[in-house]
């Protein structure tokens, strides 16, 4: 069996450090995030994240038995030895690798504060000094998340009217890419199960898009979120009926498992399809790549891998000349882990921010101003990542129940 755990000896004694410890706290925004510390004896402590919800706090607190000791210098290898160690607890995919994520980003920025270079240089260099954002804006006046579950609004919550209120409302913050869901209760009528969508539900879809491209004009990027609900024929007849609207993209049109089918849907239309945000390491999206199976790639950094593994997403994305814009419904700091990311890889697009709602957002780090600003995130060039948690902010929205740093 291979064994990842060190092997070297040579070492110059101000890289010879050790972790001595990792922990997870849950915030709870609009979304449980997982956040992490990685502790070190050289002082030195650092931040990631891992993609929200229950089961990860329990495997990231397993890897102490195995990392406390190890160098985080060696980022790849040690991501490499968490999933070789909890292989037979499914860890090639699934709720390892989302731990293995968040722990990665966070020897990351552990590694760029003790080398004093920011993680972006650690990937390989800037290609860009700012990150473009698209601002997730929901489903007009309806939007509500009860353990992971969307609660369904009254139809009326559903107009277009809304959807293009609330366009130009986030157009007006500063942003120039914006993203709504276009799932909603009557998509269910006359069969919650089946997925197929009536002419009516069609019709209603691109009444709601219609009135969102009418108000922010053509020069708004213009993106709708599906969340995997269709069927094949029903996904090729709503992508037909939007191609007019000339949008960034229709994201997760049918559920992800089936490659074929999901290449049958890309194939059929001029609206650029997106997926991937919920495919696990490079293994899983390979084929999507080379097989043009989608026009925009998604992976989600806290799921997929971490920040290496979306770089060898990148790299095959870009051999088959395919944009890379990370699903991302992160706190700051998964967030400004993803802007790392979006400077180094050269088919980076935008980037998206998935929590309006949460007035406390910045608080949550220690910066004096915005990291949103006029729709971009500079690039830190501090060590690291670039951000440091306030300790207190954490605290007052630590999960209840659950330990905090």
């Amino acid at each position: 069996m291979k064994d990842f755990s060190n092997q070297t000896a040579n070492r110059t004694a101000d890289r010879d450090v050790a972790i001595t410890n990792i922990r997870c706290c849950v915030v709870e925004g609009n979304f449980e995030w997982n956040l992490i510390e990685v502790e070190t004896d050289a002082g030195v402590t650092g931040i990631g994240e891992s993609y929200r919800g229950g089961g990860t706090p329990e495997i990231i607190e397993y890897t102490n038995r195995f990392l406390v000791g190890e160098n985080p210098l060696d980022v790849q290898r040690l991501f490499r030895r968490i999933l070789q160690e909890m292989s037979g607890h499914g860890g090639t995919t699934g709720k390892v690798v989302t731990a293995a994520s968040g722990i990665e980003i966070a020897l990351w920025d552990a590694a760029g504060k003790i080398l004093d270079l920011p993680v972006y240089q650690l990937l390989g260099g800037k290609y860009r000094d700012r990150v473009r954002m698209y601002c997730d804006c929901h489903a007009g006046e309806a939007y509500a998340v009860e353990d992971g579950y969307t609660s369904y609004a009254d139809s009326a919550a559903y107009s277009p009217e809304a959807y293009a209120a609330e366009a130009a409302r986030v157009r007006d913050l500063g942003y120039t890419a914006l993203k709504f869901d276009l799932d909603f209760a009557m998509d269910n009528d006359p069969d919650p199960f089946n997925g197929r969508l009536s002419n009516a539900a069609i019709e209603r879809k691109r009444e709601i898009v219609a009135a969102v491209r009418d108000e922010l004009g053509p020069e708004v990027d213009l993106a709708f979120d599906c969340h995997w609900d269709y069927t094949v024929e029903s996904a090729k007849r709503l992508a037909y009926e939007l191609e007019e609207f000339k949008l960034m993209w229709l994201e997760d049109l049918i559920p992800p498992e089936n490659m074929d089918a999901q290449k049958e849907v890309t194939q059929a239309t001029r609206t650029p399809v997106a997926t991937g945000e919920n495919r696990f390491r490079v293994h899983e999206l390979s084929e999507l790549l080379y097989e043009h199976g989608i026009d925009v790639a998604t992976p989600d950094p806290t799921t997929v891998g971490g920040l290496g593994e979306t770089v060898r997403i990148a790299d095959r994305a870009e051999e088959n000349y395919i944009p890379v814009s990370p699903h991302n419904v992160c706190s700051p700091v998964g967030t400004m882990a993803c802007v790392h990311l979006g400077a180094a890889i050269p088919n980076f697009d935008v980037l998206e921010f998935h929590a309006l709602e949460v007035d406390w957002w910045d608080d949550l780090v220690t910066e004096e101003d915005p990291l949103i600003r006029g729709g971009y995130i500079e690039v830190p060039e501090g060590p690291g990542l670039g951000i440091e948690l306030d300790d207190e902010v954490v605290e007052e929205h630590r999960l209840e129940g659950t330990e905090g740093f």
